[in-house]
């Protein structure tokens, strides 16, 4: 059932990264921002002088299990558990996991052929950093010359590491562009979220930012707006009062308001609206980690916008999207109506994998793809983000 006749790609795995990833090449200066401590017998992160429980283990010690919380996505918690109660034993990561040459092989078990490798815990530095671009941008550069020690941006030829970027200081973003291009990425990503700003807050698709995506474009290699703490955690403050958002505790107003689908919906018609895909017209970018359900409701707004002011359009904005833009949904999203929605050749097939909110074995995938085709299924599985990394993608 779960076996393919081609090479299968997979937008979304991810690593657990050790302590040393961000500290092996932190500058002295900047290591009061990001340190462990102990704390009660357990290791703790402060970042930017502020312990977080954003990721309550953030040494990835033990772990929920690959799979752990399927019942939970998929609505089916018809026994009113938490997700600690619904993942059960905790366990050690393999050592599989935990290297390039044991994640190769992880693949091969899995019937995988390659897939874009995300760091787990960078998600929480943009947010705590906030506007001191020079310390963000040292903290992932930490991280991406630790990834070229350790993993590389595409080993064999399979596995490809994704390097994170912060464009708060446009010009570190440039200089760590091409470092990592200089290093064989094929990808970078960047936070879907407004640019932390000492003027507040800027859209990543005003001109300023352009520097950046113009190399991007010229280089050939596509933008990932992978899932993060983009910060929507605002809303619910508005609504519910201070405190950091902690992501295993029950909110069923954060659940509903969507802080999932929000980010991914304002970072794509940022791009769109304020007119990158304008000005770097062969620029591509794929949200990973985000989802489906947002796809419609903002296609449908952007057709609106377009009808009540076409003048400021230089193309039909659901085109642009279609263009430019890739889509990994989540298992418990509709694919059907996704494929309604953008082109085949727009849609990846991402995983998550070992995340606990994925699917235990990535290629169980395939079970929510009946409806699609062979030819369908090998866009989508294979030749979709193949295409993306070979910079061919039309």
């Amino acid at each position: 059932m779960h076996t393919v006749n081609f090479p299968v790609y997979d937008a979304d795995h991810h690593l657990y990264e050790p302590e040393e990833a961000f500290t092996r090449h932190l500058p002295e200066k900047f290591q009061r921002e990001f340190y462990f401590v102990d704390l009660n017998g357990r290791r703790k992160l402060v970042i930017g002088g502020v312990l977080s429980e954003f990721i309550p283990n953030p040494t990835f010690a033990v772990v929920a299990a690959p799979g752990a919380w399927e019942t939970w996505f998929r609505a089916e918690n018809h026994e009113g558990k938490s997700k600690r109660e619904i993942q059960g034993k905790a366990i050690r990561p393999p050592e599989t996991w935990r290297s390039g040459d044991g994640r190769i092989a992880l693949l091969d078990q899995q019937g995988l052929h390659a897939a874009l490798v995300y760091p787990t815990l960078a998600s929480v530095i943009e947010e705590r950093i906030g506007p001191k671009g020079d310390v963000t941008a040292a903290l992932f550069h930490s991280l991406n010359q630790w990834t070229v020690d350790e993993w590389g941006f595409a080993r064999d030829n399979r596995l490809f590491s994704v390097p994170f970027i912060s464009l708060t200081d446009v010009d570190l973003a440039v200089k760590e562009l091409e470092f990592v291009l200089a290093n064989g990425a094929r990808c970078v990503n960047i936070r879907p979220a407004p640019v932390p700003d000492i003027r507040g807050s800027r859209s990543f698709g005003y001109p300023e930012y352009d520097p950046f995506w113009a190399r991007v474009a010229e280089a050939g290699i596509f933008v990932t707006l992978h899932g993060s703490d983009s910060g929507y955690d605002r809303i619910t403050k508005w609504w519910a009062g201070g405190g950091e958002y902690l992501p295993f505790e029950r909110d069923t107003f954060g659940l509903v308001i969507d802080i999932v689908g929000r980010p991914i919906t304002d970072a794509i018609t940022a791009l769109i609206c304020h007119g990158v895909f304008d000005r770097h017209p062969t620029l591509k970018v794929a949200s990973v980690e985000n989802g489906a359900t947002w796809v419609a409701p903002l296609l449908h707004r952007l057709e609106r916008a377009y009808g009540q002011m076409p003048q400021a359009f230089k193309m039909h904005p659901r085109d642009q999207f279609q263009k430019n833009v890739f889509v990994a949904p989540f298992y418990e999203d509709d694919v059907n109506v996704l494929k309604q929605n953008i082109p085949v050749e727009r849609i990846l097939f991402g995983s998550d994998y070992p995340h606990p909110e994925g699917v235990a074995e990535p290629m169980q995938y395939l079970e929510e793809f009946g409806q699609y085709r062979p030819d369908e299924l090998e866009k989508v599985f294979s030749t979709n983000l193949k295409g993306l990394l070979e910079g061919k993608a039309i």
